[in-house]
Order: structure tokens, then sequence, then C-alpha cells
């Protein structure tokens, strides 16, 4: 790989995308076959003036086994330790930021039984949502970030040498996330820009719903929560720190009302959930509620996320991105949704975000509901833009905005 991009892409990860501040506590969680990003972080953590630097180590395998092996009841049973190893850097004065670097191979968990892979993430997450409420509700400042490991670099490319994949998922992501060019932070600050200008837009348009069609079959009205905004590229933390939530990123979302999404909706990409692929599905919601589904591959899978909780049947985002987006003008599938969903317009199952609620950070679960705002223990993205959607806006006094035409924006 080129070192020098290496480091440029953890530097700007580190002092842009997590914007780490001076006396705070940084953590990352890194897989264990990525030491050398990990070592680039940490350094980067350390000249923006991170007190401490907190490096959780991931292992697909590890976990493989301890699912694969281990009692369901007990892994199902977490410690104080979990949640405070956490919480202990939060609830520090001088605070906390955190960075996940995923490099998961798609299928780690594949032929395990799904059932128990949901039950214990659902028992971890319900567990640990102490924790989570700090970055859904942008209480610190977060970044998802991605690196390539064998397994997925094998998925990606598989008539490449591994050691080839991984050279090309290298340069494949230095190239998406705008750091081939040797200058990412003024790439990113003129992305930024324009992606906010978007979304100004769409918020001016103070839009009652949101219309996608597309030749697929996919015809999808989203209403959209009470007092909901729309929100792009950077976001801001409680305390008034700007950071990137996910790198890279093209998108613009906004909050669907619980009970006002209607119609059918097709998956354009393939969805890695629990270390398996769903492939082939589509969703017919009414009322805000998937009545209907389907898959051509893992349709049982697809039914156990659903059925995650009361409410893993509902969205809690719907986020908007051309099919000019470098992710797809590459023309690779990744596999891997943090890039996937920067391809294309997706919908998420499950929770939605606080923050696209105006005041939203500062309400009780009670108060977001009656907004109309999902809660979930997930929030699952899936990808549904194809290249010829066309998406059109209803706006609160009755009015019809044209929003995407052919899969670009129209604005």
């Amino acid at each position: 790989m080129n070192q020098t991009h290496l480091q440029l892409y953890a530097d700007f990860i580190v002092k842009v995308g997590v914007n780490v501040q001076p006396r705070q506590n940084f953590i990352i969680r890194c897989p264990v076959t990525m030491p050398e990003f990990a070592h680039a972080c940490v350094r980067a953590g350390y000249e923006a003036g991170a007190k401490r630097v907190i490096v959780r180590w991931e292992d697909d395998k590890l976990t493989r086994l301890h699912m694969e092996l281990g009692d369901e009841k007990d892994l199902c049973t977490l410690v104080p330790s979990d949640l405070r190893s956490y919480l202990d850097f939060a609830e520090d004065p001088d605070g906390c930021c955190t960075l996940a670097i995923h490099a998961e191979a798609p299928e780690a968990l594949a032929g395990l039984d799904a059932g128990k892979l949901n039950r214990v993430n659902l028992a971890r997450r319900n567990y640990l949502k102490p924790w989570q409420e700090y970055t859904m509700k942008d209480r610190v400042q977060w970044c998802v970030a991605a690196v390539p490991a064998p397994g997925w670099a094998a998925k990606v490319f598989p008539d490449l040498p591994v050691e080839q994949a991984m050279e090309k998922l290298w340069a494949l992501i230095f190239d998406v996330c705008r750091v081939t060019g040797g200058d990412p932070v003024g790439e990113w600050k003129a992305h930024v820009a324009k992606t906010k200008a978007r979304r100004d837009q769409l918020n001016a348009w103070n839009l009652d719903s949101v219309h996608l069609t597309s030749a697929n079959g996919t015809d999808l009205t989203v209403g959209l929560a009470e007092d909901a905004t729309w929100e792009g590229a950077s976001s801001v933390s409680e305390k008034g720190i700007e950071f990137i939530a996910n790198v890279p990123t093209e998108e613009v979302f906004c909050a669907p009302h619980r009970d006002r999404v209607n119609g059918v909706v097709y998956g354009t990409k393939p969805y890695a959930y629990n270390g398996q692929l769903i492939e082939g599905w589509h969703v017919t919601f009414r009322d805000g509620k998937v009545v209907e589904h389907g898959a051509e591959k893992n349709a049982a899978l697809l039914a156990e996320l659903l059925s995650t909780d009361d409410n893993a049947n509902r969205i809690g985002e719907v986020a908007l991105v051309p099919a000019s987006s470098p992710i797809n003008r590459s023309g690779v599938l990744f596999y891997n949704t943090l890039f996937d969903e920067n391809a294309a317009c997706h919908i998420a199952f499950g929770a939605g975000y606080p923050t696209n609620i105006r005041g939203g950070s500062a309400m009780t679960r009670e108060q977001l509901l009656e907004k109309g705002l999902n809660d979930s223990a997930i929030h699952e993205d899936v990808m549904v833009g194809a290249p010829d959607t066309n998406i059109t806006g209803t706006t609160k006094s009755g009015g019809q905005v044209t929003i995407f035409v052919n899969g670009e924006w129209a604005f």
C-alpha cells in the first residue's frame, strides 16, 4: 500500500473525521488484522492532543468461535465492566470521542444460527444502550471508517490473489475517500460545503413527504417525522465540535415518521447482516410497518432482522445519495454497508437519529416517539437507489418539488 496515503488517511479520519480535541479520551475499535493502521491512528490521536488513546481489538474469527461454541444464555449475559469501560471515559470531565474501524469479512459468520446471532447481538445492544445514546444523540464526536482485511478483499476481488486484492482495495478506498489526490482535507472541505447546501435547500422546502420510484418496481412514499430536519456530511456534538460520522459519506438524510411509510421498495445491492448476505430482497410497507417481504437469498435472515424487536420492521432513516457518487462510479460492490450505502439512496430499518428532529437531542424517548421518530435496538441501512431513481417531495403547504431525476440531484 502507499504509506503516504495511509498516513494521510489516518490523519484525516482522526483529526477531521473524529476531530479529536486536546485532553479528550480517544477510543478506537480496530480489527486485529490491521495493527499498522491502528498505530497510525493512535499517533494521530496523540498529535491532536488526546489525553488517552484506548484501542479495543476485534477479531472476526474469535467472534465466530464465540457464536458457534458459546452457550446462548451466557453470551447474552453481560457484566457491568462491559458498559463501564465506555461510560468511564464518556463521563470523564474531559470527555471522549470514538472511532470504529471496520474491516469485517462480509460472510464471516455464514452458516451459523441466524436466530442465535440476532438474540446475542440484541442483548449486547440493549445492555450498551446508555453508551450508544452518546453517539446516537451526538453527545460525543464519533466516526466510522474502514480498512481492507483479507476476507473482505477476497470477497470484493475474488479472482485475485489475496495480497493483490488487498492492494487493490486499499487503492480503491483511498480513491473514494478523497485521499489519492494528496489533499483530503481540502477535497473534503469542498465536498462538505456542497452537501450542506443541498441539506439546507431540503430543509428550506419544509417537506412533508418524499416519493421514490424506479423501474425495478420501487414505489415508496415516506412521510417525515414532525419537526424533522435533513442532515448531511458533517455533524456537531453537544459541545459544538464539528465531526464527520461516516468516512466516506455522500448522503443527505432525514427521519421518517414511523407510521407514515407506504408502498414497496426493492433492494438494489446485497446487504451484509450478522456476517451473512441478504440478496434480491424487497419489502412492502403499510402505515409505517413492513407487512410483506421476501429475498432471493437468506429470506429467513431478513425475517430475523425485521423481527429483532417490535419496531425493527419500521424505518428510522431515509437517505438520498446520487448515482454519481464516487463509490457508485467505481463500479465495485463493496459488500460493506459503510461504502455501499454511500453508493445509493437507502433506508434504515430500526431506530432513527434524535438529531434528525429539531431539538431532539434533549428529548426523552417518549417525546421523540410523539414526533414520530422510530425507536429500536437496531439501525440497519439497506440500499434502494437505482440509476433511474426519481424522487419528488411534497411540501407542508401542498406544493411539489423535484429532488432527483434519473438518480441525480435535480438542484
